[in-house]
């Protein structure tokens, strides 16, 4: 198994999946490469976190839209 170069989804930049990495996702049993680079991953995620402290938007007041 070799490192493999992948192209971000999100912001188009190259990055390398390594080995290692390679490995970790198969013994977690992940079928997917990553889709996104690390700084888009690590930026995705802390968006999705920052969302959860407001609670739960869907209930009460309807909808907005």
């Amino acid at each position: 198994m070799a490192d493999k170069v992948l192209q971000c989804k999100d912001c188009n930049s190259e990055f390398v999946f390594t080995e290692g990495e390679q490995a970790f996702y198969k013994e977690k049993g992940f079928e997917n490469e990553p889709q996104r680079c690390p700084e888009c991953r690590r930026a995705r995620k802390q968006e999705r976190n920052s969302n959860r402290g407001g609670g739960n938007r869907s209930f009460g007041g309807g909808n907005r839209w």
